[in-house]
């Protein structure tokens, strides 16, 4: 998947579990954990809040990395 996060590391920076920051964002623990194992792609709406509550801009947690095969 070409949706790389650094969730995980933020929400440990915090001192948070899943489950609180799940909380915070409105999401299940589950949903927290499929983002930071890279098996859910987060909404743009989910993204942002993840960033205001982690106080870092969205690219501080998701980068998109382009298709090796994929041509520009």
């Amino acid at each position: 998947m070409p949706l790389l996060n650094r969730l995980k590391e933020h929400r440990s920076k915090l001192g948070m579990n899943q489950t609180e920051l799940g909380k915070l964002a409105g999401v299940s623990r589950q949903t927290i954990s499929l983002i930071e194992r890279g098996d859910y792609s987060p909404s743009v709406t989910l993204a942002l809040k993840l960033a205001m509550i982690c106080n870092v801009k969205v690219e501080d947690i998701f980068e998109y990395e382009e298709d090796e095969n994929h041509e520009k």
